[in-house]
């Protein structure tokens, strides 16, 4: 194998189409046949569009440094809409020099607004209604000389659009541009349409334009129109030639305009559309479009618009359906097997006007039956009129439903039994690597993973949606801090919530405060809302600190860090500036331990004080800015943030923890927010700790925590040395557990804990999502603690990697984690056999580890038959307290030692 460069990347991908980067960064991964590889130096080349590296554009010579992640280029200035090529090669510590790897490019979109010289446009609204429900259609016909070069749309809309060209879809994005907030931030999206035109002759260019977030349904208080009320297309198409010359076909009033077949689309309601009325050939230059009336501009701005940010929205895999039923109610329904989101594809062979109608849910009820009740007003509904053509296909085009039954209304009977050949369906979510895995000795735990990573899916459609199924699917800030470490796990959300936290910044009040949801869909309004009216909450707001610190810490991405640092800064000062007490958070709105098990009757709020709660995120968040002024140098707001985490700190025990110990509030909660956010300490942490572990003993080990103490739960009793319970609590299958869902027949996570009781019936209509990822993030403490796959803080995007498994009670037998990290796969795990532990792990090249194993001594420990302080790659060895540490350069190990006695935890008293 020898020693390699390899995955080369440019803004977490490869071979981007459209990037408005002026300084773009590059990533790339080293392969090594020997143990300890690290790089010590690197060349990188940049070469022009016709990829020519015998003259390359920019050629950083050989540069003596380990870094092989978030390096910039540093060449001349890029030039928009211009392709370039790069490659890589470096050199390790044993002198070896690599081949250059495979050439990726990337391709630059607009740099400056005045590029823009497109109009956006609609169709007149002296001949189409603005408000109609129908789909829009916009299409010009026009002329292209011989000897094409290149061709290239830069496209958006005010709504959702599809982009045609001849007659044929351009590209597999869905639902573009996505969902940013419209009025200060908008994404645009490049095509490269070159095989798509016909050189010399006439041509033909259209686009279907829908609501979409822009203008269509948002929220539960049933609002339309939210960012504009006139759904708009900007389109401008670049063709080279290969004289040198260029045309540019833009969007402008010489367009023409018609109503589509799609009758309505909305991402709540679904989609109808009539086949009959489809318009064959519409965006070719032969069509007849004489009847279609004229288009207009209307004056929204290009200055806030940016190249597409992250992955779009694709069809990412098919599922064919599992079972056909007839419920008791008399229903067609199909089980997909799987709670999804997407929508469904279907093949039909009926006569002309039969009229499909499907219907889209989560579960059925205790008695069989089609259950829409907790989709609220949300119809989720395709309804769709037949043309009669033989083998005539259809999907819905600019909505999306998670559901995994699927009822069948209006086809003959006769065809019913065919449906399961007919239907299948298409998951649809932003199309993010896969980068972990995780499986035990357990089905259920393995089924709970694949939950969880199920729910990511579904809820990563475009933004982190807290639910993708009723009149909601909001992107809430609480739900996506308490998660964003399980994601970095499962996918690679780099890019993905960049341009979310971008938002985040965007939509942030000027006082600090940040709104519950981003995009701020709850408070946007025209004008905008005062300020002093947007509300923010502790947990939830603080996303606007935890989302960019774990992004650093998974990524290495110091730029944004840094981008992000004002807006961590306000919110703290937001924070600080709300009471009297500037080191209390004792005042206005809180959502507190959401859906705790341990409110009161009618409640949503579990019973942790709110100011507890506020006060114990105040200081992590300030924590956290320090760490983060840290790796900025800023010396001056390191002293800064210091002091105030102290002095918030020094509050939070005079407030909540007793002269003699105690803490104040006796919930789980309570204890494991002090506990993870490092409130208390010595003997008093001992005693909260054991405390603790008494809580969720005497309640039979199980949980009563709700959105704010879940995600921290089992990390605060393994740091504090009740793993045993822990474990236990993973391990519960009764209510509530996590696994209570799982014997329930889950294949995402619920909401609630109960969303399905024992006996069949149902939590509430009113707010029962089955497909709402924050408990989740109990996958974040199965990579680190269960498979013992983590990394050494101190060293962002797992350049120094902490390999600890933590064992307990035999519950479980082997755990493997892996992860497709920055510098390469990590893996680790371990199994018991008899009476001995295997150990297994790799260490990328270029990265180094750290193996932490409990009650063992160093002379027990054997890999590949040696002594393992002599263990080639094995470059230090400590003993102390009962564990030994090991540091490790690259490769992979299998290290063995016998089994011990699982230590007997301390007991508990009443």
């Amino acid at each position: 194998m020898g020693f390699h460069a390899e995955s080369l990347t440019c803004e977490y991908r490869t071979d981007v189409l459209g990037l408005d980067f002026k300084a773009p960064r590059f990533g790339w991964k080293l392969r090594s046949d020997r143990r300890g590889t690290l790089q010590t130096s690197y060349r990188l080349q940049v070469a022009g569009a016709d990829g020519d590296y015998s003259a390359p554009l920019w050629d950083s010579g050989r540069v003596a440094s380990d870094a092989s992640i978030q390096v910039a280029y540093a060449g001349p200035e890029l030039r928009s809409r211009t392709r370039y090529h790069a490659r890589v090669k470096a050199w390790d510590s044993f002198g070896r020099e690599s081949a250059w790897s495979e050439s990726v490019w990337w391709e630059t979109a607009f740099f400056t607004p005045d590029e823009w010289r497109a109009k956006w446009i609609t169709p007149a609204a002296s001949a189409i209604d603005p408000q109609a429900t129908p789909a829009f259609m916009l299409a010009k016909r026009f002329e292209v000389k011989p000897d094409i070069v290149s061709a290239r749309v830069y496209a958006t809309a005010a709504g959702v659009y599809e982009l045609y060209v001849n007659g044929e879809k351009v590209g597999d994005e869905l639902l573009a541009p996505g969902w940013t907030s419209y009025r200060k931030r908008q994404q645009y999206q490049t095509y490269d349409v070159t095989n798509l035109l016909t050189a010399g002759g006439p041509n033909g260019i259209g686009a279907m334009l829908a609501n979409g977030w822009f203008k269509g349904r948002l929220g539960w208080e049933t609002t339309f129109n939210l960012y504009g009320d006139r759904r708009a297309l900007l389109l401008q198409l670049h063709i080279a030639y290969a004289d040198g010359t260029e045309e540019i076909v833009c969007s402008d009033e010489s367009w023409k305009a018609a109503e589509g077949a799609i009758r309505l689309s909305e991402l709540y309601d679904g989609e109808t559309c009539d086949a009959n009325l489809e318009q064959p050939g519409w965006s070719t230059p032969a069509f007849d479009d004489s009847a279609w009336s004229t288009a207009e501009s209307i004056a929204l701005p290009v200055t806030h618009l940016t190249a597409q940010e992250h992955h779009p929205i694709r069809v990412i895999e098919t599922i064919k359906p599992r079972e056909l039923i007839r419920t008791p109610n008399g229903e067609v329904v199909l089980d997909m097997g799987q709670n999804m989101v997407g929508r469904i594809r279907m093949t039909l062979d009926v006569p002309a006007g039969t009229t499909v109608t499907l219907k889209h849910a989560e579960v059925l009820d205790k008695d069989g039956n089609f259950y829409v009740g907790n989709l609220r007003s949300a119809k989720q509904a395709i309804v769709y009129t037949a043309a009669g053509v033989p083998g005539e296909t259809y999907a819905p085009t600019f909505t999306f439903m998670g559901f995994r039954y699927l009822s069948v209304a209006g086809l003959p009977e006769e065809q019913a039994e065919g449906l399961m050949d007919a239907i299948v369906g298409e998951v649809i979510h932003t199309d993010m690597a896969p980068t972990g895995e995780f499986d035990c000795s357990s089905d259920m735990v393995n089924q709970l993973q694949r939950n969880i990573q199920w729910g990511q899916r579904g809820n990563f459609v475009d933004v982190p949606t807290d639910c993708p199924q009723r009149d909601e699917r909001l992107g809430w800030t609480g739900d996506a801090q308490v998660f964003v470490r399980t994601a970095a796990f499962n996918y690679d959300v780099a890019a993905f919530f960049t341009k979310w936290l971008r938002d985040l910044k965007a939509d942030q009040n000027p006082n600090g405060g940040v709104p519950f949801v981003i995009p701020n869909a709850l408070f946007e309004t025209d004008p905008p809302t005062p300020q002093e009216k947007i509300p923010s909450s502790s947990a939830w707001g603080d996303a606007a600190v935890i989302v960019p610190w774990t992004m650093y810490l998974c990524y290495g991405d110091v730029r944004l860090l840094s981008e992000q640092y004002e807006s961590m800064c306000a919110w703290v000062s937001f924070i600080r500036n709300e009471g009297e007490n500037e080191y209390l958070w004792n005042t206005g709105f809180h959502f507190g331990d959401w859906l705790g098990l341990d409110a009161k009757e009618n409640s949503y709020v579990g019973a942790t004080p709110r100011d507890l709660i506020a006060t114990a995120f105040f200081a992590y968040s300030t924590r956290l800015v320090r760490e983060t002024a840290v790796v900025l140098g800023k010396a001056a707001d390191v002293r800064k943030y210091s002091e105030l985490h102290d002095r918030i700190k020094a509050e939070f025990s005079r407030e909540f923890v007793t002269p003699s110990g105690r803490l104040a509030a006796p919930t789980q909660t309570a204890h494991v927010l002090a506990l993870m956010f490092d409130l208390v300490e010595g003997d008093v942490k001992k005693r909260i700790a054991r405390e603790l572990n008494e809580l969720v003993v005497q309640n039979d080990y199980h949980l009563t925590t709700g959105f704010v103490g879940t995600p921290y739960l089992c990390f605060a009793l393994s740091d504090n040395g009740y793993h045993a319970t822990a474990v236990k609590l993973l391990m519960q299958e009764t209510y509530p557990s996590w696994l209570y869902s799982v014997s329930k027949g889950a294949t995402t996570i619920w909401e609630h804990w109960d969303g399905i009781k024992p006996d069949g019936s149902f939590w509430s209509d009113a707010m029962n999502s089955y497909n709402h990822y924050a408990y989740g993030a109990i996958g974040e403490w199965m990579y680190r603690y269960v498979a013992g796959l983590d990394m050494d803080e101190t060293e962002a995007a797992y350049k120094k990697i902490r390999i600890r498994p933590r064992f307990a009670d035999g519950s479980l037998t082997h755990a493997r984690a892996a992860l497709e990290s920055p510098y390469g796969r990590i893996e680790s795990g371990w199994s018991q056999e008899a009476d001995e532990i295997t150990v297994r792990f790799t260490v990328p090249a270029n990265a180094t580890a750290e193996l932490v194993l409990d009650d063992v001594a160093l002379a027990e420990l054997k890999e590949d038959g040696l002594a393992a302080d002599l263990a080639d790659g094995v470059t230090a060895a400590e003993e102390a307290d009962g564990s030994v540490r090991l540091t490790l350069g690259s490769g992979s190990y299998a290290f063995r030692y016998p089994a011990k006695q699982e230590a007997e935890q301390e007991p508990v008293t009443a």
